[in-house]
């Protein structure tokens, strides 16, 4: 009797193509079907029982993760708590920087505290969109098309150095990470949830690298720069990684169901009418500022909004406050922006023109209606 191919926890590594099941990061069950209902989620987005219990439970969940992804990635405060935003706000996450800081090793961390299914590729430029999603393979003896998932079918998918495919390789994650599903000869087939994408990709000014296209920057809810680290924690880091490595050592404090219930929760978090204008008076900003070519587009605004909840959430509370948004508006907006010549010369960053929207914007003031 043959095993489900479709049954999550129960892929097969690919070896071809640069695609391999990661055993640092790879669990063989865990994985939870996409039957969001079945996790404890209300007919209205918000996770049943007491919704402070809940909530409680989450902030505890939080914590422990964030202290075990810090325990691997030394030096680098925030880190930790942009990438659980992301994770709740059922976004996905691209992580920028120069190889050797610790990009792989953050996704790593993060997969290796959640127990489901992971799973890495290795992105090459002779890469093929069915290295990623699947193929269907003829069997002779059944005289049928069977299909073979490719990696996207994991909880966790990390793809490291997105920007070594080629154009046509990345787009084949668009649907992956928009719908939770992917079409592989005319057959729509549905991925596991959560589903979270966490790419890695070296400066575009690195050899051999191609820039992705802004459709696919724009499915990121956030990016992040790892950085390099001070000199207490980079020495902390080799007497921590001297004769072994942390990852070795993490063991998973939630699993994929609880993260569901979370992320159901997430969505009922309160944001008020002044936070929601707040939320569009930035985005708007991107699109007149003289410096930008191309501004923000309306998903920017709606994941601005859900990683201000989750944000919210992990601080133990109910309710989104404008420093929320402000803490999120670098990593999720600057991604987004295409700079004008005048300005990329002038040596200002997308970042320092999101700042500078972030200081012009007037704060709304909240009063009590505005909070839960």
């Amino acid at each position: 009797m043959q095993q489900d191919p479709h049954a999550p926890g129960l892929l097969q590594s690919q070896q071809a193509g640069g695609v391999a099941g990661d055993a640092s990061v790879r669990r063989p069950v865990g994985a939870v079907p996409p039957q969001p209902a079945a996790t404890g989620a209300s007919g209205n987005g918000v996770a049943s029982g007491d919704p402070g219990a809940v909530l409680a439970e989450l902030v505890d969940t939080t914590s422990r993760i964030r202290a075990a992804i810090e325990s691997v990635v030394t030096g680098r405060p925030g880190l930790a708590d942009i990438t659980l935003a992301v994770l709740l706000a059922e976004g996905h996450l691209l992580v920028e920087d120069v190889p050797g800081v610790g990009k792989t090793t953050l996704a790593k961390a993060l997969a290796r505290s959640i127990d489901c299914a992971a799973g890495r590729i290795q992105f090459t430029p002779d890469l093929l969109p069915s290295d990623l999603t699947g193929v269907n393979i003829f069997r002779n003896d059944s005289h049928e098309f069977e299909f073979r998932p490719g990696p996207v079918f994991n909880n966790i998918v990390i793809g490291d150095e997105i920007n070594r495919a080629s154009p046509k390789t990345q787009s084949a994650l668009l649907e992956c990470m928009e719908e939770g599903q992917t079409t592989v000869d005319g057959t729509t087939h549905v991925l596991p949830r959560p589903f979270l994408v966490v790419a890695t990709q070296n400066p575009v000014e690195m050899e051999g690298t191609y820039p992705l296209p802004e459709a696919q920057r724009d499915r990121f809810m956030a990016r992040i720069t790892v950085g390099y680290p001070d000199t207490d924690a980079e020495l902390l880091m080799l007497e921590r990684q001297e004769a072994t490595t942390p990852l070795s050592h993490l063991e998973p404090v939630a699993d994929g169901a609880a993260m569901l219930r979370y992320a159901a929760f997430v969505r009922g978090v309160y944001a008020s009418s002044s936070v929601k204008r707040y939320v569009l008076a930035l985005v708007s900003a991107t699109r007149e500022h003289a410096g930008l070519r191309l501004g923000a587009s309306p998903r920017a605004s709606l994941q601005l909004l859900k990683a201000a909840k989750a944000m919210a959430a992990m601080a133990g509370r109910n309710h989104v406050l404008p420093d929320d948004v402000q803490r999120l508006a670098r990593p999720v907006i600057a991604h987004r922006l295409i700079q004008t010549t005048e300005s990329r010369l002038g040596g200002v960053t997308a970042e320092h023109l999101v700042d500078d929207i972030v200081r012009r914007t007037p704060v709304p003031a909240l009063d009590r209606s505005d909070r839960r």
